[in-house]
């Protein structure tokens, strides 16, 4: 049901008339079509003229908003951002991002915007046989492919980390993948070639160059000691060294965002820019090196390329770590935070990543079930522990029909709730819209903000992650954000990633083989990135 705003209301001529008798009531007008208003008067005792009691509009279906659903929608209002909030948050960050890129500010930015030393896109032209090793969460893969001119062949294995390895020592970590290497090298019969490696490592990375890079610190989960400020290229190479088994040269590392937009400009040459929503979030986009101001010199090796441009890595995760979205964080957002392992810290990510928006709704929920305004008289204890509801069930229950709750009716029954009413379902979805919404209006305003930080007219920007993949609503409403915020001028476009995280980083590899194998190079070789 929709509520009307006080300013609509007094906006109207005969509310204006007899304000102070009007109910906040609304009431179906039978026959009506759309939303279409009329009054329904009762007498008065001692007055000549009747007395408006309530206001008909018909929306979805007809019935009374109740008071249980008004405290529903009262308790969180404070996840309800506008148009306000959102164009602050960009403006902020924006500043984060132009601090982040000075060297005598970035210590104090939240923003770090990283140099990748990635200055060349691939043409297309790219060809060869690579190995790509993805670390970025829970899980990681191994991949083998062949890149030919065109297309892509592709075969791969999934390894999973155990809880113990992802809080252990470093270089047991290291000895972990490095075995799964040997492991898939050998089912490929690939140990009589020496094969280039694109090492994507999703986590904040400090690039010193295209194969060096330090751990600034463990996010998702992670906490293995002495990695942190290490450089993780000489951790993998030391645990392939501890082994006779593997002959692999590692002669990249990237994030997953630079390894998104690598997987996309292979087939759009517009692309920009490389978003993750899934797991985490991170954000890079090209940025020219005059305003690079924390590269200490420009190295101009097999990584150089004659547009001046490179891939920068925001490591937007940690934007509000300075207190710059306090205005709009919630005591829900407060409680996920000091409940992680890593407090006060990716403030933008736990606000808007598929790591912790489920945990925000079960949160909101242990609320309304002690108000009594939820699951009355229902056994819902499995709600009430940590980490129980999953973001993949806000997916799933906004992908029901409006007014239909088939798949919100299939989450309940996992927690044993079952006759749920209609009112109680529909709460539960709506406060899944209000938490994905704030998420994706987040991220709008994160996406302006580099959009007008590089200023181009026409932009593409390569997205991959799970969240943004499966839930049924965050691209429309990103979309819908973004143009809002940045007016009929500017045009873009977002397209779904193939495997950037995986071809990503073989793509890295290629483009820098493909380079160090020519002795000269035309500007005409290389894709335009202005």
């Amino acid at each position: 049901m929709v509520r009307i705003s006080d300013e609509r209301l007094e906006s109207l001529p005969f509310i204006q008339q007899r304000q102070r008798h009007c109910s906040s009531e609304i009431t179906p007008r039978k026959g009506s079509i759309g939303n279409k208003w009329t009054i329904r008067r009762e007498s008065v005792p001692g007055e000549s003229r009747s007395r408006c009691t309530s206001i008909s509009m018909k929306t979805y279906k007809p019935h009374l908003i109740s008071e249980t659903r008004r405290k529903v929608e009262d308790l969180c209002r404070d996840l309800v951002i506008n148009n306000d909030h959102i164009h602050v948050v960009e403006m902020r960050l924006r500043r984060a991002i132009s601090k982040g890129l000075d060297k005598d500010h970035q210590a104090q930015s939240s923003v770090k915007c990283y140099p990748t030393y990635v200055r060349q896109l691939p043409t297309g032209k790219e060809k060869g046989k690579f190995l790509a090793l993805d670390l970025g969460g829970t899980n990681f893969r191994v991949l083998l492919i062949n890149i030919s001119q065109g297309y892509f062949v592709m075969e791969s294995k999934i390894y999973a980390i155990s809880q113990t390895l992802m809080l252990g020592r470093g270089d047991l970590l290291f000895d972990h993948i490095a075995g799964c290497l040997a492991e898939f090298v050998n089912q490929h019969h690939l140990g009589q070639e020496t094969l280039a490696l694109g090492f994507t490592f999703s986590f904040p990375l400090i690039q010193e160059g295209l194969a060096k890079g330090r751990l600034a610190q463990w996010t998702k989960g992670f906490k293995c000691g002495g990695v942190e400020g290490e450089d993780v290229v000489e951790l993998l190479k030391a645990a392939i060294a501890r082994r006779d088994d593997l002959s692999i040269n590692v002669c990249a590392i990237l994030n997953d965002t630079t390894g998104t937009l690598m997987s996309s400009a292979w087939k759009e040459p517009k692309c920009r820019i490389g978003l993750i929503l899934g797991t985490g979030t991170n954000a890079c986009y090209l940025e020219d090196e005059s305003k690079v101001g924390t590269l200490e010199s420009v190295p101009k090796s097999a990584s150089s390329t004659p547009t001046n441009h490179m891939v920068i890595n925001t490591e937007w995760g940690a934007f509000g770590d300075n207190g710059e979205l306090d205005f709009i964080r919630t005591k829900w957002d407060e409680e996920i935070d000091e409940q992680s392992l890593n407090p006060g810290k990716q403030t933008f990510e736990k606000m808007i990543s598929g790591m912790y928006m489920g945990e925000l709704v079960r949160l909101v929920l242990e609320d309304m079930v002690e108000e009594g305004l939820i699951f009355n008289n229902l056994n819902a204890e499995l709600l009430m522990n940590k980490g129980a509801f999953h973001t993949k069930y806000i997916s799933k229950i906004e992908s029901d029909a409006v007014g239909h709750f088939d798949r919100c009716r299939e989450v309940l029954a996992e927690f044993g709730l079952v006759g749920v009413s209609e009112a109680d379902l529909s709460a539960l979805r709506y406060i899944c819209e209000c938490v994905s919404r704030r998420a994706g209006s987040m991220c709008a305003a994160g996406l302006t903000a580099l959009l007008k930080k590089m200023d181009y007219k026409d932009v593409v920007v390569a997205v991959d992650g799970s969240l943004f993949r499966y839930h049924p609503h965050f691209r429309n409403v990103m979309k819908s954000r973004v143009a809002q915020l940045m007016g009929v001028d500017y045009k873009f476009d977002i397209m779904m990633s193939e495997d950037g995280s995986g071809r990503g980083a073989a793509l890295v590899a290629a483009v820098l083989q493909g380079h160090e194998a020519r002795a000269e190079y035309t500007l005409a070789d290389y894709c335009s990135i202005m």
